[in-house]
């Protein structure tokens, strides 16, 4: 392969699964279990110990997650003593059913309160509750606990070995790669954006949907390089200096996707278009044509995505260096190509983003070199030089500690307790000897989970998952026969594309679980047709178990769980557009950064509750169309919001930019319609109203004919209040708020 097809390859392994972690995850685990299959099996262990093994070596990796190396080995040593004492007393209680179900689900109750304790305290409950399963699992017995002891032994040296040794994985390697991740899909947005731009009528909509899916790819890479820039750099000023590089171009890339979807039509688009699926693109289209202008934007576009993957350096001689020099010219309005003023906007757009990959570069590799710089290139790197100089570490803000059953862990504790309880007793009916499929299944739809809808949803994917993997299991079973080794082989397979496909599709995750599980009952020999479709009934069972007392036991509506959610995310936006505005009126400078990144969360969270209402095949569609609706519309809120926040960071020190008094009134009304939001969600027979009026830029209107109102930036500032305007106004309907008119 080519050194082309090499980064090609780099480039495109880094888009699509961002710091490798996917690819890292599947990796460690397998090489655990054949590490832990190699030491035993010269060892003379037969085929239980052996898938005993291979099972404590997949726990002892997949369990531990915490960030640190150091942290990650303190767990993995505590883990130990745990899983031996598990598989003991599971050997000792086999003979003891009463005393045994109870103890089950004294441990369960156990394994999901320590998740309150943070990463260790998950990690040695996942231990405990999996190592337990897998003796029943195994049929552990007391005279055989030696030969399990030395198993589990090896399983966590391997893992440990593999951890640390072969497959090492440090917070600031996984955040270089995160990095390069970024960039490669900045890279791929602006490919779809200039796919966009050469659309026909026939292709633009799905032109559109690559630009969609793009924009959420690297916010969603932007979320996680935020979740890891902590642990990952050592200097906090560091990480915050990536964090607002990160934010910048992001802003950047979005803004740019939305000027040429403007450009495209005779009317402004609405942000809206860029993040609600479905959504037309506006009509009155103008591009493409052939003409110079459009030539050079098209020309452009490549450039930028080049600049975006390959640094301008003494490998690449001065070709890059004079693109990005010709980019960043067209933040200067002489340097504008005769167009109409739409397209003169996109190639604004373009020297705007030039200039966020240029400081991303500078965050990222340290100094650039100078020699060839314009004096527009240089005056972008003294905004940077200053910008960076001015941050300043922010202080964590203190969260509220709720107590008793109102803590998370604990109603989930109480719940999954009573769920495998019911699951322990329908579980036996069905089957003396495989009840425990039934606690799993139970056990498992309550992890990561918070509400009755999203535990429905996540039980129905396993319950598909599982019916198609018990038909690939018959296949998988027919095809290995008695061949040990080849079926511990397509074991490792079926693991590796679990932990591969768990983060994009919790149905086919649990789809290669089963499939592993018809290949590990043939090679304990209890294979069968019958015990496959047991499998089946009691996937059935233990979700519907979870259900029942995730709706009965303490149970989170998932209404009631949205709405909280929602109004935290009404809360962010509005703190983020108060110190916004607030900077950008004279006020003294706010911690915008991490406003902004707690925005990004509370959102992140809000999505993923809302996906048990927007489940395709939810009954409820109205109820769906809703949900997606308020949702993109927060989405285009909290763009313009970042949007507001980043011009508002560039005041201390840029030249160009002034701060504007004026712009605290005109934001005054936004402020009070997202409180308003706010507390009728909190409350639905709030009084409050939404109020309407001018539009923003009347706002600031003088008075004085023939003068100019407000200069260029204020104007972007402008533009940016008023569809954070629209957007606030947008979501009156659908959340039914009341809408007054204006104040007399």
């Amino acid at each position: 392969m080519t050194g082309a097809g090499r980064v090609r390859l780099r480039d495109f392994a880094a888009a699509s699964d961002p710091g490798l972690l996917r690819l890292t995850a599947g990796l460690r685990t397998v090489g655990a279990i054949a590490l832990t299959l190699a030491v035993l099996a010269p060892l003379g262990a037969d085929v239980p110990h052996l898938v005993a093994g291979a099972i404590a070596a997949m726990v002892a990796t997949f369990a531990v997650r915490d960030k640190q190396r150091s942290s990650q080995a303190v767990t993995l040593a505590l883990g130990l003593p745990v899983a031996l004492a598990a598989v003991t007393l599971g050997a000792l209680l086999a003979s003891r059913v009463v005393a045994g179900d109870l103890f089950f689900v004294a441990l369960i109750f156990c394994a999901v309160y320590g998740r309150r304790f943070g990463d260790r305290g998950t990690a040695l409950g996942l231990i405990g509750f999996q190592v337990y399963f897998l003796s029943l699992f195994v049929g552990a017995t007391v005279s055989g606990l030696p030969q399990l002891y030395a198993a589990i032994g090896v399983a966590f040296a391997s893992s440990a070995l593999v951890r640390f040794a072969l497959v090492p994985e440090t917070p600031a390697g996984t955040l270089e790669r995160l990095r390069s991740a970024f960039r490669a899909r900045l890279a791929r947005l602006v490919a779809a954006q200039l796919e966009l731009l050469d659309a026909g009528p026939a292709d633009v909509d799905g032109a559109l949907e690559h630009v969609r899916e793009g924009t959420a790819r690297l916010h969603d890479t932007a979320l996680m390089i935020q979740g890891r820039l902590e642990a990952g750099t050592a200097d906090e000023g560091v990480a915050r200096l990536v964090q607002r590089r990160v934010a910048d171009a992001e802003v950047a890339a979005e803004r740019l996707g939305l000027l040429l979807l403007t450009a495209r039509s005779a009317e402004r688009a609405d942000t809206l278009t860029l993040h609600l699926p479905g959504a037309p693109v506006p009509s009155g289209g103008l591009l493409p044509v052939r003409d110079e202008a459009i030539d050079t934007l098209r020309r452009d576009l490549e450039a930028l995505r080049l600049l975006v993957l390959r640094p301008v350096s003494a490998q690449h001689g001065t070709a890059l260096s004079h693109v990005r020099n010709r980019l960043l010219g067209y933040r200067d309005e002489q340097n504008l190509p005769p167009a109409p003023p739409a397209v003169q906007d996109v190639f604004r757009g373009v020297g705007e983003a030039a200039r966020a990959v240029l400081g991303l570069r500078v965050a990222l590799d340290g100094p650039q070199d100078e020699s060839d710089d314009t004096p527009a290139t240089a005056r972008s790197r003294e905004e940077l030089d200053a910008e960076d100089a001015a941050i300043d570490a922010g202080e964590e803000e203190a969260q509220e500690e709720l107590t008793g059953l109102r803590r998370p862990t604990t109603r989930a504790a109480v719940q999954v307790a009573v769920g495998s309880s019911l699951a322990i007793l329908g579980g036996e009916l069905l089957s003396s000897q495989r009840w425990y499929w039934a606690v799993l299944t139970c056990w498992i739809v309550f992890i990561n989970t918070a509400s009755t809808g999203e535990i429905l949803v996540k039980g129905y994917r396993r319950l598909v998952g599982t019916v198609l993997g018990v038909v690939a299991g018959i296949g998988l079973a027919a095809l290995v026969g008695h061949h040990t080794w080849t079926a511990f082989a397509l074991v490792l397979v079926c693991v590796f594309l679990m932990f591969y496909s768990a983060p994009l599709s919790y149905t086919l995750m649990s789809f290669f679980v089963t499939a592993a599980l018809g290949l590990l009952y043939t090679l304990l020999h209890t294979y069968s047709f019958s015990v496959l479709v047991l499998r089946v009934e009691e996937t059935a069972l233990g979700a519907a178990c979870g259900v029942l007392a995730a709706a009965f036991v303490l149970p989170v509506r998932t209404d009631r769980r949205t709405n909280d959610l929602l109004v935290a995310v009404l809360d962010r936006l509005a703190e983020v557009t108060e110190t916004a505005v607030d900077q950008l009126s004279g006020g003294p400078p706010g911690d915008l950064l991490d406003q902004a990144r707690e925005l990004d969360q509370a959102l992140a969270d809000l999505r993923a509750a809302t996906k048990p209402l927007t489940h395709p095949v939810t009954p409820l569609r109205a109820r769906r169309d809703t949900a997606r609706y308020v949702v993109a519309l927060l989405e285009t809120c909290a763009y313009q919001a970042r949007a507001l926040a980043a011009t508002a960071e560039l005041l201390p020190t840029h030249p160009s930019i002034a701060a504007d008094p004026r712009l605290r009134g005109a934001g005054e009304r936004i402020l009070q319609n997202i409180r308003a939001l706010a507390a009728h969600v909190a409350d639905e027979h709030s009084p409050e109203e939404l109020r309407t009026g001018p539009s923003i830029a009347a706002l600031l209107d003088t008075g004085t004919a023939g003068s100019p109102r407000y200069g260029r930036v204020t104007d972007r500032v402008l533009r940016h209040l008023g569809r954070l305007d629209e957007g606030v106004t947008g979501l009156a309907r659908p959340l039914r708020v009341p809408v007054a008119g204006p104040r007399g």
